[in-house]
């Protein structure tokens, strides 16, 4: 099958953002007068659970509080979810989550091959335009042709939801397309809707089972800050070209045929 486009993941992915979120989100209970402060450690445990809202709801449905404060706290989660997004582009805007090394290459280098390049994320959609903007330029988010994120679809990921509408909105079938994930749960979702999934986990994703990953890279490389001698030998290369994915794309349609 023909590679169409590429689909990224974000939070991880494309940067390793989740240091700019624990802050972000540490940020935003100091302004609610919240006494709470989450640990790289205690963070590492609550990214088991998929998007901002549900891991703040997560976290106050386990503290050893009576009823009603829970409940005070559940109301909360909208708001506290807004002002961390707030605080989250703040940072990002001022440069703290370059993007992982590959990305910028690859990206150019598939617009330039005429390959469409799109997101399919649970971030909301503001955290994904200041990234991009932030690091790719002004107004690049315009640049990409599917901004599939947020609140948008039933059920997040592991469910494979977001990657369904990524691929629709771009009527494409899952063979066109290859995605970028760093986590179990994305590379659930992104298998559970039929893609062909490199996965580049981050030290929050390390220790994560990636079995089912068709290509699992420390990351994807760049000439100044190249691939290792064994990932290197997977893609060819000292990071992995377009031609290569495509290549690699094209081996497992193959075999799958």
């Amino acid at each position: 099958m023909t590679l169409s486009a590429l689909l990224f993941d974000v939070d991880g992915t494309l940067a390793d953002t989740e240091e700019t979120h624990r802050q972000a989100f540490n940020a935003a209970f100091l302004e609610f007068r919240l006494p709470y402060e989450w640990s790289r450690d205690r963070y590492e445990e609550l990214l088991k659970v998929s998007g901002g809202k549900e891991r703040l709801a997560h976290f106050f449905e386990g503290l050893p509080v009576s009823r009603e404060e829970r409940a005070r706290l559940l109301a909360n989660v909208s708001g506290l979810h807004r002002v961390k997004t707030e605080r989250y582009a703040e940072l990002v805007a001022s440069g703290g989550s370059p993007l992982r090394p590959g990305i910028r290459r690859l990206v150019e280098e598939a617009l330039a091959a005429g390959i469409r390049v799109g997101i399919a994320s649970t971030t909301t959609s503001a955290n994904v335009a200041a990234l991009l903007d932030a690091e790719l330029g002004r107004n690049a988010h315009k640049r990409f042709a599917v901004i599939a994120c947020g609140d948008v679809v039933p059920a997040k990921k592991p469910a494979p939801d977001i990657y369904h509408l990524a691929l629709s909105t771009l009527g494409l079938g899952p063979a066109n397309a290859v995605a970028f994930e760093d986590s179990a749960n994305g590379l659930a979702a992104a298998k559970a809707a039929g893609l062909y999934t490199v996965v580049t986990p981050t030290r929050w994703t390390a220790f994560q089972d990636f079995g089912e990953a068709d290509l699992t890279l420390p990351h994807l490389g760049d000439p100044d800050h190249p691939l290792d001698s064994v990932s290197a030998g997977r893609v060819g290369g000292a990071f992995l070209t377009l031609e290569a994915l495509a290549r690699l794309h094209a081996r497992a349609a193959a075999r799958a045929a």
